[in-house]
């Protein structure tokens, strides 16, 4: 049988990246006592006032077909949201509702980029951003992201790598899986290189409430990076909703307009009742999420300061985001091997560095969606496989 060649482009991109992962859920469920770090999931509650919202809307009857764009009332909240943030006037035209931020990615890129392009991307990079990319026909090209510099994207390593087929650069602060949070200033020199070399900028920023060094900046808020950028972002994080798919696009009029047949094809609105939870979500503030991204603040101090001192191991403090990014390659094995020997001998579970890129093989990806107190088990649990791997080397 035939097969559209979209298929074979994403064949080699799904499970196998979280081997360890689904390896570790399968012993849970088996009753083995793992500790699980491996995906970014809030594990504080969402807020019950949108928990409540989503219900009575739901008992309200509000399942029938929404228009393709959004519903009036999410797209008025996020307008008013980007228009607080940027200063600006952005109205409903430069916005469309998505069901979260994967559908808002993979949606924007087959929007500005196909076959004969190539989009730019940092190396390490967030898990499904190949397949995006590949899915669009375009060509992904890889920026190294240096470990000596914080894995922050420097505007000349990008530069270096841009051809006459580059369209696109997708771009994510605060940065999964590192946690680099690139300044205004950084971002300010990246908007110019696009702008010189006519590229749009895909900004992720669902981590955006999630900034513990540098403020929070992105290429949106800039003038002179507004009108050649489109942010993605979604509820997951900030308000602890990932399995509410809750999302969206902001970015130039003409932009939305062309995107919008395109999201029609794809699956002609969200649930109204969910849009609904999501203008209600972004109109107030809720003391809840200010507590989880407190809880995250602290959380990303204690793998730096438990690991300071383990042989082989080194882990800066995370400059935003949920995950802490560990350099194991002084144990003398990779990430891929100290991850599975990790989940093996100390029943904890972490993600290999090389499922995010190559720049990050001789890492591993720990997420901080545990406890305090789980985390500095784990972090205990690290520092004992350290050990044990500093005397085989020593022997």
């Amino acid at each position: 049988m035939r097969f559209a060649s979209v298929t074979d482009r994403l064949a080699d991109l799904g499970a196998a990246k979280w081997a360890v992962h689904f390896e570790s859920r399968r012993r849970v469920a088996a009753g083995e006592p793992i500790i699980e770090l491996t995906i970014g999931e809030p594990d504080t509650p969402a807020p019950q006032a949108l928990i409540d919202a989503a219900i009575a809307s739901l008992q309200a009857r509000r399942i029938r077909y929404s228009g393709g764009r959004g519903e009036p009332s999410v797209l008025q909240a996020i307008a008013a949201k980007y228009s607080k943030r940027t200063g600006r006037s952005i109205t409903t035209d430069n916005t469309a509702y998505m069901p979260g931020t994967q559908t808002a990615l993979y949606a924007a890129l087959a929007a500005l980029a196909e076959a004969g392009n190539e989009v730019l991307v940092g190396d390490p990079l967030y898990a499904t951003y190949e397949g995006v990319i590949r899915a669009s026909g375009a060509d992904i090209v890889l920026v190294p992201l240096d470990p000596a510099n914080g894995f922050h994207l420097r505007a000349e390593d990008l530069e270096a790598r841009i051809t006459p087929r580059s369209r696109v650069l997708l771009l994510n602060s605060p940065h999964n899986p590192t946690g680099a949070t690139l300044s205004r200033d950084e971002i300010a020199a990246i908007v110019d290189v696009c702008r010189r070399h006519d590229l749009w900028i895909v900004s992720d920023e669902v981590y955006e409430m999630l900034s513990y060094g540098a403020p929070f900046a992105s290429p949106f808020d800039l003038a002179e990076g507004a009108e050649r950028t489109v942010v993605v972002s979604s509820l997951s994080k900030s308000h602890m909703l990932p399995g509410m798919r809750a999302g969206w696009c902001v970015g130039p009029t003409e932009f939305i307009e062309r995107l919008l047949p395109l999201s029609e094809m794809m699956l002609f609105g969200g649930q109204p009742f969910i849009q609904d939870m999501a203008a209600y979500a972004l109109s107030e503030t809720f003391a809840e999420c200010a507590e989880s991204a407190e809880s995250f603040r602290v959380r990303a101090e204690i793998l730096p300061e438990m690991l300071a001192n383990a042989p082989g191991l080194r882990c800066p403090k995370p400059e935003g985001g949920m995950f802490a990014m560990v350099d194991v390659s002084g144990t003398g094995i990779d990430g891929e091997a100290f991850a599975w020997r990790l989940l093996e001998e100390e029943k904890v579970a972490v993600m290999p560095g090389a499922s995010f890129g190559q720049q990050a093989a001789g890492h591993v990806r720990v997420a901080l969606s545990a406890d305090a107190s789980q985390l500095r088990e784990a972090a205990s649990r690290m520092v004992r496989l350290a050990i044990r791997l500093n005397q085989g080397k020593a022997a």
